[in-house]
């Protein structure tokens, strides 16, 4: 917008724009053939106002099954305390049952969708376990690719001995299955007659 314009919109004269402007106070920019000139977010960073930031601010809780109902709302209860004591106010606050080695929650899914779609700032969870089980660097450097913080507020009382328990059943349970695969298939290798 014109000097003059600005100068109306901020109750000032271009005069007063002008000595800002030498002064450092209100910097104009400059045209090609140094004609000033000043910007939306110029006149809203002087009014004091503040754009609107589309990114939110998330709070993200998980437990590994329904009988743990009440560590969720501790979990909760935790985050929500500690971001009003840094004066932080959650968009959200997402709350998801399952394992944490299973990536194929519908919540977590959609928040990793909404960080690769630039909508998320910082998302804050009591323990690295309770975001993914395993893997947890490399979701927090696809994260800081998209500008999002993961903020850990490193809480190991939130972080529930029987559930590490309950995912490492998980994992053997799911390389037994394999073993078991493998031995079906070794059956009929030894027993195809092509192969001998």
């Amino acid at each position: 917008m014109k000097p003059q314009e600005m100068a109306n919109k901020i109750g000032v004269t271009v005069t007063t724009l002008q000595r800002w402007d030498r002064s450092g106070k209100l910097v104009a920019n400059r045209t090609p053939t140094n004609r000033r000139y000043y910007t939306e977010e110029q006149l809203n960073e002087y009014l004091g106002i503040k754009k609107n930031n589309p990114r939110k601010n998330v709070a993200y809780a998980r437990v590994s099954n329904f009988g743990q109902k009440d560590d969720l709302k501790n979990q909760i209860e935790f985050l929500r305390n500690y971001v009003n004591g840094k004066g932080v106010i959650l968009d959200d606050v997402i709350t998801d049952i399952g394992s944490g080695l299973n990536y194929k929650r519908k919540k977590w899914n959609l928040l990793i969708d909404d960080i690769m779609n630039n909508k998320i700032d910082k998302i804050y969870v009591t323990y690295k376990d309770r975001f993914v089980r395993f893997g947890f660097d490399w979701f927090e450097r696809l994260a800081d690719r998209f500008n999002t913080e993961i903020v850990v507020l490193n809480n190991p009382d939130l972080s529930p001995l029987e559930e590490l328990t309950e995912d490492l059943i998980s994992i053997i349970h799911v390389f037994s299955c394999r073993i078991y695969g493998l031995r079906k298939y070794k059956k009929k290798i030894e027993n195809d007659k092509n192969l001998h």
